[in-house]
């Protein structure tokens, strides 16, 4: 350890809390004003208490108070979330009130679910076009032969359509259509048309733009309010939005507006737990009333209407997806900087890195489900 490091080890002020918050990262092999890239440097001593008090919430918000920093907030989180310190962190009332809503409430009810899309989809589409790959694709790339974040995301696009074997003259309904990437690749290269819902006005009018002289319909509209009879569906990065007590109206609803021999494919992030807790720091800044399946959801909501023909895990390659978008993000922020406010810098960036160190730790998993209304005859051998 050099001088520096043992001079600033030295001037921790021992306020109220440090002791227990010292003892619990040191658990994950992360120190206070440490000099390894993942340790923290608390600016404002009232940081330990918050956290104490307030668990997940007070740590993001006091963060994004400027009240403590962190070189590689990736790795602060991949290594907490790999010791289990997310467990001994206190459950405010705000978590409590959440999960105790979440059993009474549809928090993802017809009225509530347009939340999202104002409170995240909408916040502009500068900075969503600065972050994501020319596909505009808002969800986890496929890494396996890319370098790339161009190259991932396209290669995911293609996974999807040769997964639903697309061909030409098949209707391809994309709920969650975000800006129109997939629906515009699938008619573009597979010669299908496409409609596409969004619940997102930013989403709508970039996506329409994106899709004109395609054949393609995107329209502002709630996947409850689909009456179609198409060939083939698609959700990416959608379901995490549906909730718990809609998953089996959501999956009724999708086996509705398949004709009988379609197939259906669900893209979502998933919790390696079944429980209604959410964490509170991301309900409130990121996801509004979003919630993470887990297998066991899936599973028993899709059963009455789905045979499961293939469950696909590549979790891993969101880390590398996230610190892409990371990057990005970063390198536009002097452009973006007018429009946003450094709050706003210090709260996005602190959720790509939680994020990214979520999946590196597998605390977060990503799955394509491939499913068809009465089982494929033969089989189906599935693209990898």
């Amino acid at each position: 350890m050099n001088s520096s490091c043992l001079e600033n080890e030295s001037a921790v002020e021992h306020a109220p809390g440090h002791a227990i918050i010292a003892e619990m990262l040191a658990q994950a092999g992360i120190a206070i004003n440490g000099c390894q890239p993942f340790d923290i440097r608390v600016v404002d001593p009232r940081f330990y208490r918050r956290v104490l008090q307030q668990g997940s919430l007070g740590l993001g918000e006091s963060y994004m108070d400027g009240w403590w920093e962190c070189e590689r907030l990736d790795i602060f989180f991949q290594r907490a979330l790999r010791a289990g310190l997310e467990h001994r962190l206190p459950r405010g009332w705000r978590d409590i009130l959440y999960v105790l809503a979440a059993r009474l409430v549809n928090l993802q009810s017809l009225r509530r679910a347009r939340r999202v899309g104002e409170r995240h989809y909408d916040l502009g589409n500068d900075l969503f076009e600065a972050m994501l790959d020319p596909h505009m694709q808002y969800s986890c790339g496929y890494w396996k032969d890319a370098s790339t974040l161009e190259e991932a995301q396209e290669a995911k696009l293609k996974l999807i359509c040769d997964k639903l074997r697309l061909a030409p003259g098949m209707h391809l309904l994309d709920i969650g259509c975000g800006w129109g990437g997939l629906a515009a690749y699938a008619a573009r290269h597979y010669g299908v048309s496409v409609t596409g819902v969004t619940i997102s006005r930013q989403q709508l009018q970039l996506a329409q733009q994106r899709c004109a002289g395609l054949d393609v319909d995107i329209r502002l509209q709630d996947y409850r309010h689909l009456h179609l009879q198409a060939d083939r569906i698609a959700s990416v990065g959608m379901f995490e939005h549906v909730g718990p007590r809609n998953y089996s109206a959501y999956f009724e609803i999708a086996a509705r507006n398949l004709k009988p021999d379609g197939l259906f494919l669900l893209h979502t992030c998933g919790s390696k737990q079944t429980d209604a807790r959410v964490d509170p720091w991301t309900e409130k800044y990121i996801f509004p009333n979003g919630c993470l399946p887990s297998v066991h959801h899936i599973a028993q909501a899709s059963e009455p209407y789905w045979l499961m023909e293939d469950w696909h895990n590549f979790g891993a390659d969101y880390d590398l997806t996230l610190m892409a978008w990371l990057q990005r993000f970063v390198q536009a922020w002097p452009q973006l900087a007018a429009n946003y406010s450094e709050r706003f810098y210090r709260m996005f960036s602190y959720y790509l890195c939680a994020c990214a160190g979520a999946f590196r730790a597998r605390d977060l998993q990503l799955w394509q489900v491939l499913f068809s209304r009465h089982g494929v005859e033969g089989g189906l051998r599935v693209a990898r």
